[in-house]
């Protein structure tokens, strides 16, 4: 029965090992085919003879997006709606999600719900609506009102993950802060938000990757580069059905390295975050 037992675990065991480096692979093939490419010159992509790896390695697909293209632009727009979309994120969140964990008033529970209901409606419905409002109010191909569109996305669900670690910082911290001579923001800011700073890294996170990758939005409401981010300055890569595959795997490595070292820096939160969030309701 011992063997038997054993050799069961043994065989679970080394299943579960086949599909993690199955799922291994087939995450880290796109990237490692980014890399190359990017690392190849126009013959090695586009010619019959494709090579796994680069035979003469070129940096030249870098220095054609940085110099011959406006990519630099569309980056600086990226983080300028990324932070400025991030950062009104989490302000809305904090406030929201706190007065809807700690207040009593009419309508908290249907809020709560509605919130989740929001966030659950898929964009390719709301760009529509939000582009005839946007256009009502003079927001289109401008920086703030792009960031101001990423907030129907990200705060109700920046507001509604708070909720749940608000609700399990004790009541009697508040109370002894209220005692103290705080008021109710500051004791938001000065006893809840140190607690909770795991969830505040975890939203944030999500809200900068989120605002950072996001294209229908950055595409359908804007039309210059002035105002295009990087997801929407990447079809300048593509002329009818010619693809710049050099300059565009080029160009998307460059873009996602913001994302990365953000998590990398952030890891441990991000991770504490989540784990906590699995058993706090």
């Amino acid at each position: 029965m011992t063997l038997t037992k054993t050799g069961s675990q043994r065989l679970v065991k080394g299943i579960g090992n086949v599909v993690l480096a199955l799922m291994i692979f087939w995450t880290a093939v796109p990237f490692y085919w980014m890399i190359v490419t990017s690392l190849k010159h126009d013959k090695e992509i586009y010619g019959y003879e494709a090579t796994l790896i680069p035979e003469k390695p070129t940096v030249a697909n870098y220095l054609t997006v940085l110099r011959d293209t406006p990519y630099l632009l569309y980056f600086r727009n990226s983080v300028v709606v990324a932070l400025s979309s991030t950062l009104l994120s989490i302000i809305i969140a904090c406030l929201g999600a706190y007065a809807i964990a700690r207040l009593n008033f009419p309508g908290r529970a249907l809020l709560a719900r509605g919130l989740v209901c929001t966030y659950l409606v898929p964009p390719s419905l709301l760009f529509i609506p939000l582009f005839a409002i946007m256009s009502a109010l003079h927001l289109t191909d401008t920086l703030y009102g792009l960031s101001i569109a990423y907030l129907s996305g990200d705060v109700p669900f920046c507001t509604w993950l708070l909720m749940g670690y608000f609700k399990s910082v004790p009541v009697e911290l508040e109370e002894a802060a209220l005692v103290d001579g705080c008021n109710r923001v500051t004791a938001l800011i000065r006893v809840v938000l140190p607690v909770c700073l795991p969830a505040l890294v975890v939203v944030t996170f999500f809200s900068f990757t989120r605002a950072w990758n996001e294209f229908l939005y950055a595409y359908v409401f804007t039309s210059t580069n002035q105002a295009r981010t990087i997801t929407a300055g990447l079809v300048n890569f593509m002329s009818a059905d010619v693809f710049f595959w050099g300059p565009l795997m080029a160009s998307t490595i460059f873009s996602a390295l913001p994302p990365v070292i953000m998590f990398l820096i952030f890891q441990r939160w991000v991770v504490k975050g989540l784990t906590l969030g699995a058993v706090k309701g």
